[in-house]
């Protein structure tokens, strides 16, 4: 870290003056960020309805040669609401949506919040048991499946305990042509074609505590968890980050590329245009390439990011026309000190509203005043303790308190737990209790562990650091070691195997790396076989860089949890340990043998992971 990133009390009156000019939205927003009100109708629901009050003819959703203005799309989502409820579905029950970015699957969201149904954001790139594990946790009454995922539901259709309600959209505008779906589903956009376009007085009906959507989060162990978001949540950050700190108009447009099965895309980037009836403008997926000329055609004034997405924007070749572009506002999490001030200065970036929340946590940071390196600024209660890695738990004192730490220092992020910041939990009350520390500073009080290590940077800001436990982020994504060890411990030859994150240089986040114990030697082990396994199980992120072979028995601590610290310290580099490494190169199909040569390729950026 940087002295220079320390926040100092001039660099904060610097910024008072912008934001007094935007103290009317920043005090709206900060009463919505505290409601605690049970008996007010709000939520997703609610908020469409007032956009489309407000800006009817107005652009609500462009994707691809698409355009709905808010009359057209709130009028869908009503159809999809009013067939959902004559089918029998009510206020607390479940369907799991699996349908990739499109405006399918923002109508289907809002249908379902209109209803009180809450919608199972599935992971679209969920394969094989983890899929089933998905749809099993939350107990579906329905699914609602995009053509372009059938195939992968149906290899595990047989494993599901959801057994009839399947409904699909073909792989096109389904709004104009409602298009032919595979047997064993119901064409949904044919169903609803009838239905109902006015508003339902369900709506109204939504209050703070009522589920929105099930977020699923691999959280810090095991396989993914469903995380509850309910309306009051969306509200919240509905007035955080719309009115008070991304701060878009009518005429502003932000382009997301994100996965809306993330709360970045779904929630923050999504909120941010619905505030004042902006526009939202999404793609199916992420192109470094095409990314700018997207900009362009849509005439876009900010969008979301993750960390990874900038990196690869900054790692394309230099234009003429880098700032020929209308963004003024970045939003999103992750964005590298390394190359933030160069990133805004390429393309012309005003804002960077960097972020830091997760699906599950009740403590939030928003970079509201503007400031490079930094996560933000947060309102409400939390602490950053001292932490002892080797011990895997938090320092205490001889009154068996926690030792918050000092400006500049880092350790491990809590959210104290009150009315006005709950901690909704999991849908398993087990890990929900695993998350909470009790008794920190004073007797009875609660705290959410978030299981990220934050460095206090003064004034209520903070820096991400690393993230803790058995989870790491790679590709923007949170990747469960537990699950990946689970995985590989089932390929056939595979007797043993411990799997964490580790740094390649000039990347953002930590690749995989599993040491495992084969039942042969290593030069006689199926890789083909154990890549094309892994590529069914696993999604791309999740599948280990890097494989250190390890012929011994691994090495445990006194509670029999392998030693990672050692491991992650050793990562791939030959010249700390005399094990085989393998190495799945960007662009491969298969592991190769790690050399010195190729190890020095890696660590100068000669690879592009």
């Amino acid at each position: 870290m940087s002295s220079a990133d320390i926040i100092t009390l001039p660099q904060i009156l610097s910024r008072v003056p912008e934001l007094v000019s935007n103290l009317p939205s920043l005090v709206k927003g900060s009463r919505m960020a505290k409601i605690t009100d049970t008996s007010k109708p709000l939520g997703l629901g609610v908020a469409i309805e007032h956009a489309t009050s407000i800006n009817p003819n107005g652009a609500a959703v462009l994707y691809q040669d698409t355009e709905l203005t808010y009359k057209q799309f709130n009028a869908w989502a009503n159809r999809i609401a009013d067939y959902l409820a004559s089918i029998g579905l009510k206020k607390g029950d479940t369907i799991a949506v699996d349908v990739e970015n499109r405006p399918e699957l923002l109508a289907t969201v809002v249908g379902c919040a209109k209803l009180g149904i809450c919608a199972a954001l599935i992971n679209t790139s969920q394969r094989g048991k983890v899929l089933v594990h998905s749809f099993n946790l939350v107990q579906p009454k329905a699914a609602i499946v995009g053509a372009e995922l059938v195939d992968a539901v149906e290899e595990i259709r047989a494993d599901l305990d959801l057994k009839e309600n399947f409904f699909c959209f073909a792989d096109q505008d389904t709004l104009e042509n409602p298009g032919e779906v595979p047997e064993g589903y119901k064409n949904l956009a044919s169903e609803i074609k009838d239905c109902s376009s006015e508003n339902p007085a369900s709506t109204k009906q939504t209050f703070l505590r009522d589920p929105l959507f099930y977020i699923y989060t691999s959280g810090t162990t095991g396989l993914p968890k469903a995380v509850v978001f309910n309306h009051g949540r969306w509200e919240k950050a509905y007035g955080g980050f719309g009115f008070s700190a991304v701060r878009l108009t009518k005429n502003d447009r932000i382009y997301t590329t994100l996965p809306f099965y993330h709360a970045t895309g779904m929630v923050i980037c999504w909120a941010s245009a619905i505030a004042n009836a902006g526009s939202v403008v999404i793609a199916r997926k992420f192109s470094a390439s095409g990314f700018w000329e997207d900009i362009r055609r849509y005439n876009c004034t900010a969008f979301g990011y993750v960390g990874e997405l900038c990196r690869y924007l900054h790692e394309q070749p230099a234009k003429p026309n880098d700032q020929d572009n209308q963004v003024h506002t970045i939003v999103g999490n992750g964005l590298r000190p390394s190359i933030w001030k160069d990133f805004k200065e390429r393309f012309g970036i005003e804002r960077v509203v960097e972020l830091y929340a997760s699906s599950e946590g009740n403590v939030a940071f928003t970079n509201v005043f503007n400031f490079d390196n930094t996560v933000g600024f947060s309102p409400v209660s939390y602490a950053i303790v001292k932490y002892d890695k080797e011990r895997e738990e938090p320092v205490r004192d001889s009154n068996g308190n926690m030792i918050k730490v000092k400006r500049g220092e880092a350790g491990l992020m809590l959210g104290e737990i009150t009315d006005k910041t709950p901690f909704d939990g999991y849908t398993d009350p087990e890990k929900t209790e695993k998350s909470i520390f009790r008794d920190v500073f004073k007797k009875g009080d609660a705290w959410f562990n978030t299981g990220d290590m934050m460095r206090d940077i003064g004034f209520r800001h903070a820096q991400f650091v690393d993230r803790l436990g058995d989870t790491f982020r790679w590709k923007g994504e949170n990747v469960s070691t537990t699950e990946v060890e689970q995985i590989l411990d089932g390929f056939d030859g595979i007797q043993e195997s411990v799997v964490y994150g580790v740094e390649i240089p000039n990347t953002n986040g930590r690749a995989g790396m599993a040491q495992v114990r084969m039942t042969c030697p290593h030069d006689e082990f199926d890789y083909q076989g154990l890549c094309a396994y892994l590529k069914q199980e696993l999604p791309a992120y999740a599948i280990p860089v890097f494989l250190r072979i390890n012929e011994q028995e691994m090495e445990t601590t006194g509670t029999f949890k392998h030693q990672k610290n050692k491991l992650k310290d050793q990562k791939y580099d030959l010249t700390q340990q005399d094990n085989p490494v393998y190495v799945l190169l960007p662009g491969e199909s298969c592991y190769q043998q790690l050399d010195s040569q190729t190890q020095q390729g890696i660590d100068g950026g000669a690879y592009r992971f």
